[in-house]
């Protein structure tokens, strides 16, 4: 195996150091983009490497997963929910994350409204912005009518805009899209932007990412289910 599979804190370092240079390239802090590292698949063990070694939070796509893990690993670092959330479960997601990256459609809004008992829910809208069919979240055309909508909905605290480009072959490819999306967010006043993942994190951050999500290059290569971040 390589090391890149086996050596969290190493692995960990080295995604640091390629943020910290990133930020840097784009005149900001390092300390202005929150590295989430993404866990799912992984096991309970190399998370708590990642722990141990100062990941600074992490993501997770299924509610399930995620409840298995919290249980073994506890709340020693921020849980960010990342994939997508069906309403069946909101119930579950509140109790587990921090934050919920993947607010894609108005009626999970109202049920994570109604189910909030009080609390703010800091969530992220996610744009879909390369309008591809396989994919949730709004339209960039859609945004400014859905943060209308939430506008009414008062446990819901609104951080930012996430999203997940569609393929490119190389990470400067995505560029375009992550202006995208910093457009949006610059448009409506929104301070966080969650875009970029192991293969692109750095053009996100030089494009103004305030999350990015990485797993495979912090973990390693994962087995063949879900898909790779």
């Amino acid at each position: 195996m390589t090391e890149l599979s086996t050596d969290i804190a190493a692995n960990l370092a080295r995604v640091r150091e390629r943020v910290a240079r990133a930020a840097e390239r784009a005149g900001r802090k390092p300390a202005d983009v929150l590295l989430i590292g993404v866990s799912k698949t992984v096991e309970a063990e190399r998370i708590r490497q990642a722990i141990a070694a100062g990941v600074p939070a992490l993501g997770e796509n299924r509610v399930q997963e995620a409840k298995d893990k919290v249980a073994l690993l506890g709340r020693a670092v921020p849980w960010h929910l990342i994939g997508h959330l069906q309403t069946n479960k909101v119930k579950d997601a509140l109790a587990l994350f921090d934050v919920i990256h993947s607010l894609d459609r108005l009626d999970l809004a109202r049920e994570l409204d109604r189910r909030a008992g009080g609390r703010a829910i800091d969530v992220l809208l996610q744009v879909n912005v390369g309008g591809e069919a396989s994919k949730g979240g709004f339209e960039p055309a859609d945004v400014t009518a859905a943060l209308d909508a939430l506008a009414g909905l008062e446990a819901l605290r609104l951080r930012g805009l996430m999203t997940i480009p569609p393929p490119v072959e190389r990470a400067e490819d995505a560029r375009g899209w992550f202006r995208t999306l910093a457009d949006l967010a610059k448009r409506h006043g929104l301070a966080d932007l969650s875009m970029g993942m192991s293969a692109d994190f750095e053009v996100a951050i030089e494009e103004g990412a305030t999350m990015v999500r990485v797993g495979t290059a912090i973990f390693g290569p994962r087995p063949p289910r879900g898909v790779g971040a």
